[in-house]
């Protein structure tokens, strides 16, 4: 075996060890406001639950390993003391994903993401309407773990109350795991989708994806494709130019010869096909045509 000192190597190849040794991670999709409302919306894998009674989930926005600033998620929750944790299934893992994108502090990853807000009971930040079970609870106390790059920050959070989907549970309400199709985090760009093993989804990009909110109307209300779909169409830094989307329709004519003439749910639904496969480009190219 090859043994390692923690302090003999960088803090970003530790943390690529960590993050791939100790997975797959349950992923706490964390719903904050700051003091004037505007609600933050973002993913962490430093996540679990740790106790019953009282009901107590912790997770940590680390200090980002690059230049050692902190999430506007921590900001939030030192600031107002309350925090919405949604699960992430697999229909909203492309979704919770393009919302993990590093943002400016005024964009609601609501909108970027095209997922919903649901106003909470008994807190102000928002629950994911979409997320199978939601759980509204306050901050009981923030720990510091390090001032440095990769420096973990363990929010305490108390559940206060909690809301599981109907469509998630047997006739005697006791969640069916099949049914809720939870999505855990693993190294690099793995995630593992539990009930049926381990898949890939590309990192944000780092020049911010357009996301949902900046797609024609025709797309982002589609009745063919999925979150997922948007989620994995939001992620691209400009839209293909109308040169760029006449020449693809040229390319493929041949293979469709009535593309020109096809109504939205028809290219809607071969974009999917493309999105399948990752091509995320030709799936834009088709449904600007």
């Amino acid at each position: 075996m090859t043994s390692f000192d923690p302090k003999s190597i960088s803090t970003a190849r530790l943390h690529g060890y960590l993050l791939s040794a100790v997975a797959p991670r349950p992923i706490a999709f964390a719903s904050t406001v700051d003091t004037n409302g505007n609600p933050n919306l973002s993913p962490f894998s430093y996540f679990n639950v740790f106790s019953s009674n009282p009901p107590i989930l912790i997770f940590s926005p680390a200090r980002r390993v690059r230049n050692n600033t902190t999430k506007h998620t921590l900001e939030n929750a030192r600031e107002t003391k309350e925090v919405v944790i949604n699960v992430v299934n697999y229909d909203i893992v492309q979704q919770m994903s393009l919302s993990s994108t590093e943002y400016a502090k005024d964009i609601n990853e609501f909108d970027k993401s095209g997922l919903t807000m649901l106003e909470s009971d008994v807190v102000k930040p928002f629950r994911v309407a979409e997320s199978p079970v939601q759980f509204e609870c306050r901050v009981n106390e923030i720990i510091e773990l390090g001032t440095e790059g990769g420096a973990g920050n363990l929010i305490i959070c108390e559940v206060l109350k909690f809301h599981i989907d109907d469509s998630v549970m047997d006739d005697n309400q006791i969640i069916v795991q099949e049914k809720l199709d939870l999505v855990a985090r693993a190294g690099g760009s793995y995630y593992n989708r539990a009930k049926k093993g381990f898949f890939e989804i590309p990192k944000p990009l780092s020049t911010l994806g357009i996301g949902v909110d900046s797609m024609p109307n025709e797309i982002k209300n589609s009745m063919i494709l999925t979150g997922n779909d948007l989620g994995m169409l939001g992620n691209i830094e400009v839209l293909p130019t109308k040169k760029e989307v006449e020449e693809f329709i040229n390319n493929v004519s041949e293979r469709y010869p009535n593309i020109k003439e096809m109504s939205h749910r028809q290219k809607h639904k071969i974009a999917r096909n493309y999105l399948s496969y990752g091509d995320v480009n030709s799936a834009w190219k088709l449904l600007l045509s």
